[in-house]
């Protein structure tokens, strides 16, 4: 933990255990076009996971406790190895051409801070109820269609998502380099493999809002 390729390596680590969760979560979500019935019905079976040896819901905050454990080691990580790299060049450059770096890679910081608002706002909204203008609870599939038919809430959600994209692609093509697949043939399709993930990712994410505003999903 105190060196810097350790910590680096943590938040590699920490970033592919959100990952899982992020396909997971978009397999999810994209059951809502099998009907509100199947969709609902998906969502009660995450509260009575792992039943009868677990209560109802206590999977979900086992999930919970894990994924923000991973959250926490992340952002420590990065902010570690932030500070490191203000360390090793304390003024800054005079004149700064961009070669070898990404807009993603450049986004990342505050990237990442939008990422984390949009994160509680998404909680309020769908897991709290606090701000679904239609909040039913149990009826995941209403809840979904009342927030996204609000445009300003579907545009937030599209920006946040490819916010997420970025982050997700520069992550793993990162992540991938910290835990040693920088060599040939590896190096060659690992760019593309991160972009392509990236890419499918962030668009099954945002299939379920831009179906909400064109009134695929009612």
């Amino acid at each position: 933990m105190r060196s810097l390729i350790g910590q680096k390596m943590l938040m590699a680590v920490s970033g592919a255990l959100l990952l899982g969760y992020l396909v997971l979560h978009m397999i999810g979500n994209l059951k809502v076009f099998q009907g509100p019935a199947h969709f609902n019905a998906y969502a009660e079976g995450l509260r009575v996971l792992g039943a009868p040896l677990l209560g109802r819901g206590q999977a979900l905050w086992i999930v919970r406790i894990i994924l923000l454990a991973a959250v926490g080691v992340h952002i420590w990580s990065a902010i570690a190895v932030t500070r490191a790299s203000w360390r090793a060049r304390p003024a800054g450059y005079q004149r700064l051409e961009l070669v070898e770096t990404t807009y993603a890679a450049r986004t990342m910081r505050w990237g990442a801070a939008i990422i984390v608002l949009y994160v509680i706002y998404h909680l309020l909204d769908f897991t709290f109820g606090r701000v679904n203008p239609g909040f039913v609870p149990g009826d995941v599939y209403r809840n979904v269609v009342a927030s996204f038919r609000i445009f300003p809430v579907a545009l937030a959600y599209v920006i946040a998502n490819v916010f997420v994209g970025l982050h997700v692609y520069h992550g793993v093509w990162s992540g991938a380099q910290t835990l040693g697949l920088n060599r040939a043939p590896s190096d060659r399709w690992r760019r593309r493999g991160a972009a392509v993930f990236a890419l499918l990712l962030t668009a099954g994410y945002l299939l379920v809002p831009l179906a909400v505003i064109t009134g695929r999903l009612r």
